[in-house]
């Protein structure tokens, strides 16, 4: 199966308005800290992407990412 980054954008950025953000506000360049995700929240993102396209994101890959778009190319990434 084929993901775009157009799909994995879509879903990050609906998963993560669910914990609170405005959709607005969550651009590829947003840092977590801005949007007030926690890492409770990142671990149920993770779930998600899990579920969805099956890629693993450890608690040493959560440590990397710093905005939404690194965890948007590293979920494209390993999806691929």
């Amino acid at each position: 199966m084929s993901v775009t980054t157009e799909q994995v954008e879509s879903r990050v950025v609906e998963t993560l308005a669910s914990f609170g953000p405005d959709a607005s506000q969550i651009t590829r360049s947003a840092t977590f800290e801005e949007l007030d995700i926690d890492s409770l929240d990142l671990v149920e993102l993770a779930q998600v992407v899990e579920e969805d396209y099956g890629v693993v994101l450890k608690g040493e890959d959560m440590k990397e990412l710093k905005t939404v778009g690194d965890a948007i190319d590293m979920i494209v990434e390993r999806a691929g």
